[in-house]
């Protein structure tokens, strides 16, 4: 979907078919999702070890939550604008800094001495993953046709999750065998090593004007700085940006503080914890490739039920977690807490292919970065410092018994956006290009 209001105009969102040849296009998506992997574990491999660093250090659980949230906080912060530079400057070049800043700054914790090394090197990580998630997810969807975006967009942000269990699984046996100190510099390692490959296989010259390279010319600036208003011209794009990031905090809290929840109420050393905790987190990111797969086909007809996706999937959250951590400890709690973690994140691949439609491609990284800024701001950093507080107050069992009801608000932003949409197209210009398109290119 562009800008154009007639029905002769091609989109100016992204092509229908893009020129990259798909083989090339899914060996682009596996390294794009590679280094996704590598920034998740470089950020989670620290929730594995909270209960070793807290006997060491003696830190409290709001300290513990601090050094989660910061990288969160400096994703949300610093996404926009290194997101901007990059869709002027290029995309992939972008990228390949992103991942070497915070896999070296991985190898810095490391070698920490106390809380305030490591914050320091925390906060450093979260510079270098700022921008890698909008930009990354803009080219992955800038290489693949439009109708798939709601599953590739969950697929993509669901190397989140499966990173977040390589890096509780892996980074807790280390932690076990090795010493924290290992778990963080095998993270380190592997994402150095991707990062060489990934700058050797995918360059901007072979992804042509998908890899977002606009800084070129003057004229070229321009139209950028023209387009990003379309950022918040919608009321149901500023919904999606919102609902997103409600459901994050939720998803977040749950990967943070997992592992201490299984290891203070299911008495499970670290090393086990790390892996059943893992387990939970595959499940969420199987969640969002499930949810992306059905909003995608739900929607192929009727566009709008990509909302509807979402609402159900903020509705099933709240019911399943609110009834599962009331229960006592046991195998019940633990099932439905694993639905409620299915759902929980699933309308992070709805809410990107929402963004992604109301946006122009000139500016998609920029759109994605304003989608991850929300969930940054609104979940990801404050979802386990918030949930630390609670805990030093209201113990942690307590506290992930208040998180879900977060969903309340990711709901209500959801049923508004719905509302809008049809609304939003019209005044945007969109829905007459869609009327005359395909069926699988309406969604």
């Amino acid at each position: 979907m562009g800008l154009h209001t007639t029905g002769t105009t091609v989109p100016d969102t992204c092509p229908a078919e893009p020129a990259v040849a798909r083989g090339y296009a899914w060996l682009v998506f596996a390294l794009s999702f590679g280094l996704l992997l590598s920034d998740y574990m470089s950020r989670q491999v620290l929730n594995v070890v909270f209960p070793l660093l807290k006997a060491q250090w003696l830190l409290s659980d709001a300290q513990l939550g601090s050094l989660s949230g910061i990288v969160a906080l400096m994703v949300g912060v610093l996404a926009f604008p290194l997101s901007l530079l990059a869709d002027r400057w290029g995309r992939v070049k972008s990228l390949v800094i992103a991942a070497l800043v915070w896999s070296l700054a991985t190898l810095g914790c490391a070698v920490s001495a106390g809380y305030g090394q490591m914050f320091l090197g925390r906060f450093i990580v979260g510079v270098g993953e700022a921008a890698y998630g909008s930009v990354g997810i803009a080219v992955v969807l800038s290489v693949f046709p439009i109708r798939l975006r709601a599953t590739l967009a969950g697929a993509f942000m669901a190397g989140g999750s499966f990173g977040s269990v390589l890096a509780v699984s892996a980074g807790g046996a280390l932690a076990q065998a090795y010493g924290w100190r290992w778990a963080f510099g095998v993270m380190g390692i592997f994402g150095l090593v991707l990062t060489v490959l990934y700058g050797l296989v995918v360059t901007e010259k072979r992804l042509g004007p998908a890899s977002g390279k606009h800084g070129s010319t003057s004229g070229q600036h321009a139209s950028v700085r023209t387009l990003l208003p379309r950022l918040f011209s919608s009321v149901s794009v500023i919904c999606a940006y919102i609902g997103s990031g409600m459901q994050l905090f939720i998803a977040m809290a749950l990967l943070a503080w997992m592992p201490s929840f299984l290891n203070r109420y299911y008495s499970m050393a670290s090393a086990k914890a790390g892996l059943v905790a893992g387990v939970f987190a595959l499940i969420s990111g199987t969640g969002m490739v499930l949810c992306g797969v059905v909003a995608d086909r739900l929607s192929r007809r009727t566009g709008s039920r990509k909302w509807t996706v979402a609402i159900a999937c903020s509705l099933g959250s709240l019911v399943l977690l609110m009834t599962g951590f009331h229960l006592p400890t046991g195998s019940l709690q633990l099932v439905l807490i694993a639905a409620g973690t299915l759902v929980a994140a699933g309308t992070s691949g709805p809410a990107a292919a929402m963004v992604a439609n109301l946006t122009p491609a000139a500016i998609a990284a920029t759109a994605m970065a304003t989608l991850t800024l929300a969930n940054s701001l609104l979940g990801l950093a404050p979802g386990p410092a918030v949930t630390g507080v609670l805990a030093d107050h209201i113990g942690l069992l307590g506290a992930l018994q208040v998180v879900p009801l977060v969903s309340l608000a990711g709901c209500a932003a959801f049923v508004i956006g719905k509302s809008f949409y049809e609304r939003d197209l019209r005044r945007l210009g969109l829905l007459p290009d869609l009327a005359l398109r395909t069926p699988a290119l309406q969604s």
